[in-house]
């Protein structure tokens, strides 16, 4: 029988390398699969120490149902992964055989198939690996964990604090007839309309003007001593509000904290709306609650360009038009391509109101963007784009039966469980959000492509 040359594909020889010139040939059979007796072609290492093809693997994965060497039957440990070395050291060898063979691979359907499914049964898998504490430590999780131990220490601090004073959501202006306002909550009412209000507040101490007394003031005494407000646009400002409470009776929420004191089951509802489906929880404020809630937000963040001034939050959401066209296109572009953005816009505005709570709503925006992002990736990337109406018509529906499901017990749920649920998905879900933005971001780098 002939000797094989040097320069076949099934073998290699060392010679030009001057150090191991005299080192033995290397054979193809050295890197055979023991499943398919063929080169071995994403070589996949298991903790008993045999490789496989990672199609073979995966075949006999799909067959078998079974998490264990094909060869031996040890079990194995979390998901297996492509033995790197190896798999560079083989296609650097026998370059022509891999070619060949990863053809091969491509026009069969049924190893694509069960190669996805392996993936995907992996791809589940990955969070749940008993090995995952320690990569992350060997991958700067413990610089994680630092941040996660210290953001939870701040959502406990604001926790604690908005729990000891939710005795007083009661005593809010909201709740109480503006008949019966004192000296101190009128002036109270006035600051909250913005810090130019404070440039009066010591006119209406000195005057004692309380809820009945303010009902009967009318723009001419205003611009009159006592009170003294020259600037039209205060003037303007304070009766605008001040209709606003004579309609109601009591003062209109403009706050968080107020908003949740009036409407406790629709802010619930709203926060984790927003979080879960964003377009969906939008598109409920247009179509319920588009005066009170979708005005003001939609202004918010797509301001007029006369609307740019120097005046706060508050002073500018009191006089509200229809938006322009201008407004809504903008709305509309955000809308369908970054949702999360438009909350974390909206949160900014009100940092100087809410500090710590608009930070929080603003980093679970930027991160719940990234997780739609890797969401989008890993769709496009398993060619699974013929599936996204189907995934999103069974998105509506569960949203929907969640949110009917939640309005039809509503009465029967305590406010102890309400409140729990409110300040957890308020506090506590950007720390979970975090944890789950790592895990994918080094769910990408172990992924085979």
């Amino acid at each position: 029988m002939e000797e094989p040359q040097k320069n076949d594909a099934t073998t290699v020889g060392l010679e030009d390398d001057p150090l191991r010139s005299t080192g033995p040939q290397i054979s193809v059979s050295e890197f055979s699969c023991h499943c398919c007796y063929d080169i071995l072609v994403n070589p996949t290492t298991l903790n008993c120490g045999h490789s496989f093809c990672r199609h073979c693997l995966a075949l006999w994965w799909v067959s078998s149902k079974k998490t264990e060497c094909p060869e031996c039957r040890e079990k194995w440990e979390g998901f297996p992964k492509v033995n790197i070395l190896l798999r560079d050291a083989i296609e650097k060898l026998f370059p022509d055989a891999i070619r060949m063979r990863f053809e091969d691979i491509r026009q069969n359907n049924d190893i694509v198939q069960s190669l996805a499914a392996f993936q995907k049964y992996g791809n589940d898998q990955i969070p749940l690996t008993p090995n995952t504490g320690r990569v992350n430590q060997q991958r700067g999780g413990g610089f994680f964990s630092g941040v996660l131990t210290a953001l939870t220490g701040v959502a406990v601090v604001l926790l604690v604090y908005h729990w000891s004073s939710r005795e007083s959501e009661h005593d809010l202006l909201v709740h109480k007839a503006v008949a019966k306002w004192t000296a101190e909550e009128v002036v109270l009412w006035l600051e909250q309309l913005g810090p130019w209000a404070s440039l009066y507040r010591d006119r209406f101490l000195s005057e004692r003007v309380n809820g009945r007394l303010l009902l009967t003031l009318t723009e001419e005494e205003f611009s009159r001593a006592p009170y003294t407000i020259e600037n039209s646009s205060h003037r303007r400002v304070i009766l605008m509000e001040l209709e606003r409470v004579k309609a109601l009776g009591v003062k209109p929420p403009q706050n968080l904290w107020e908003y949740k004191a009036v409407n406790p089951g629709r802010s619930l509802f709203l926060l984790y709306a927003l979080k879960s489906s964003p377009r969906l929880g939008l598109l409920y404020l247009y179509l319920f609650d588009y005066t009170d809630t979708f005005l003001p937000f939609i202004h918010t963040i797509c301001p007029l360009q006369e609307d740019s001034s120097g005046e706060d939050i508050v002073t500018k959401l009191l006089d509200l038009r229809e938006p322009t066209w201008k407004q809504w296109r903008e709305f509309l572009v955000k809308y369908s391509f970054l949702p999360y953005q438009l909350i974390a816009e909206f949160a900014w505005d009100w940092l100087e109101v809410h500090y710590w709570t608009s930070r929080f709503l603003i980093v679970n925006a930027m991160l719940l963007s990234v997780l739609e992002l890797f969401s989008f990736w890993r769709i496009w990337s398993r060619s699974e784009l013929k599936t996204l109406p189907q995934r999103m018509w069974s998105h509506f529906w569960k949203v929907s039966t969640q949110g009917l499901f939640v309005a039809m017990f509503w009465p029967l749920i305590p406010q102890f469980v309400c409140n729990c649920l409110f300040y957890w998905a308020l506090y506590f879900n950007p720390i979970i959000n975090i944890d789950l933005v790592v895990k994918e971001v080094r769910r990408l780098e172990t992924q085979v492509l």
